[in-house]
């Protein structure tokens, strides 16, 4: 990682046209796969990327990659440089609704309401992910991989998943048993067994079938 691989991101974006403010939005969610709490998109537009590698917001943005790529302080470092170089959206999708439209559906709307949450309109919409539509007018193109190709989706998977990640860490705080600051409410072995001794919470999804099952055995 570093510059060299911040620039192959910067050029995937302006092969699919000018980085010119309002252009260009990339959209990305992190939370599809956890067993509870919510799934939260992000869509990122750069205010104007530069084309000097020297300046100073290709230092900052250096690390810039798919957030799974990324170690946590990575991800906290970059977080504040995206926010003050890019226009930034977000996108919130709770557990009861999950429930009731499906993981997809949410994920869809979560990211509508993302590109909704821009201070500004972009012209097209760069999605990760294979025939992700949203539901808006707006020119978009789905990207598999985005994560690992664009530096718009790049920022907001950064973005979505450190918004994520405090969100899972303040409900730790409120149903500390389960530990959901260490695993984010994915299910790892020790959420599974949090999930078998104390059962579902009110912020675990009840359409997920390892948690329909606790639910039922503590019925």
């Amino acid at each position: 990682m570093g510059v060299e691989t911040l620039k192959s991101l910067y050029r995937f974006d302006l092969a699919e046209g000018t980085m010119s403010e309002g252009f260009l939005a990339g959209v990305d969610e992190a939370g599809r796969g956890p067993l509870a709490g919510p799934v939260v998109a992000a869509a990122v537009l750069f205010r104007a990327f530069p084309a000097g590698s020297g300046n100073g917001v290709w230092k900052a943005l250096s690390d810039l990659n798919d957030s799974k790529q990324l170690t946590a302080r990575q991800r906290e470092h970059l977080f504040p440089f995206i926010s003050r170089y890019a226009r930034v959206g977000i996108g919130t999708v709770h557990e009861r609704e999950i429930d009731t439209l499906n993981i997809f559906q949410a994920t869809r709307l979560a990211m509508r309401k993302a590109v909704l949450n821009l201070t500004c309109t972009p012209r097209l919409l760069l999605v990760d992910g294979k025939n992700m539509k949203i539901d808006l007018p707006l020119p978009q193109k789905s990207v598999i991989g985005g994560d690992r190709k664009s530096a718009c989706i790049a920022a907001a998977s950064v973005i979505a998943k450190g918004v994520r990640d405090a969100w899972m860490q303040s409900l730790d705080t409120l149903y500390p048993g389960y530990h959901f600051s260490r695993h984010k409410g994915y299910g790892t072995r020790e959420h599974l067994a949090c999930l078998e001794r104390l059962g579902p919470s009110p912020v675990h999804r009840q359409s997920f079938a390892p948690v329909r099952a606790c639910a039922g055995a503590s019925a």
